[in-house]
């Protein structure tokens, strides 16, 4: 081989090793799916993503070299589903715990601590789940709260059960408090943080009562993330985490809970 053709071997190498070495280089990207409907945690102002949990995560990410963090309006149903495919790394939409995701998903240590409450009208509140027999309420199918409903009226075969109805995601949580104040539902329940807000952004007639009993385990009221039950999502997990406590340490998770909640609802001795 002569001198020319062993030089142009050693470039085209060399070329190679750097290709390979700025593919290696080069961040993971996480793309978050969220249906930017679940103000204050996660909305668009001006078609730029806002929210405690955006903000959340942008901090998580923020001057990380090995990952790159996107985020991606979808409709609530198709959250999980995309997680399932692969499409997407992480999601981030005011997620609780129940153990039928925790059979499928891996949950990031707690952002923030809410509690469960009821919206109604004024002068019929309720207080629980209980007081609420025989009373409607509008819900999307396969979320937390649709699930700790049909667990109540199957626990409870003995009282008048309480009318779910089933909503499509296209039906924003504003559209669902509106119908109480026009009498198609009887009430709705949710975390106490979105629904004091939307109803103030509405300057709705609705009464918010906090839920006396426990709906679940002790980890009701507390929101998380979410990633796939796979090698990448335990991965991604630990980073995340890790961020987490440097997070609730510094101050960050409470100053953004300030911001977007209007008090401390970070999880910093709360768990």
């Amino acid at each position: 081989m002569n001198l020319k053709k062993i030089a142009i071997l050693m470039v085209s190498l060399g070329a190679l090793l750097f290709s390979t070495k700025a593919y290696a280089d080069k961040p993971t990207l996480v793309t978050v799916p969220t249906d930017s409907d679940t103000k204050p945690f996660t909305y668009k102002e001006n078609g730029k993503f806002k929210g405690y949990d955006i903000e959340v995560v942008k901090a998580i990410f923020k001057g990380s070299k090995k990952y790159d963090v996107t985020f991606k309006t979808i409709p609530f149903s198709s959250i999980l589903t995309g997680l399932d495919a692969g499409r997407y790394q992480m999601a981030a939409n005011n997620f609780n715990y129940n153990e039928e995701r925790a059979e499928k998903y891996l949950f990031s240590d707690p952002i923030s601590k809410s509690n469960y409450a009821i919206a109604a009208k004024d002068g019929k509140t309720f207080d629980s789940l209980d007081a609420a027999s025989g009373k409607s309420v509008e819900v999307y199918a396969g979320s937390n709260y649709a699930q700790i409903l049909e667990n109540w009226n199957k626990k409870h075969r003995d009282r008048k059960p309480i009318d779910i109805r089933y909503v499509d995601n296209q039906v924003t949580l504003p559209q669902r408090l509106q119908n109480i104040e026009n009498g198609k539902s009887d009430f709705l329940i949710y975390d106490a943080i979105s629904l004091k807000t939307v109803i103030k952004d509405q300057n709705l007639s609705l009464v918010v009562t906090d839920v006396a009993d426990q709906l679940g385990t002790n980890k009701d009221g507390l929101e998380y993330l979410l990633f796939p039950k796979d090698k990448e999502g335990k991965a991604l997990q630990k980073f995340v985490n890790k961020r987490i406590k440097v997070l609730q340490k510094n101050g960050t998770l409470s100053k953004l809970s300030q911001k977007y909640f209007g008090g401390d609802y970070s999880t910093l001795g709360k768990e």
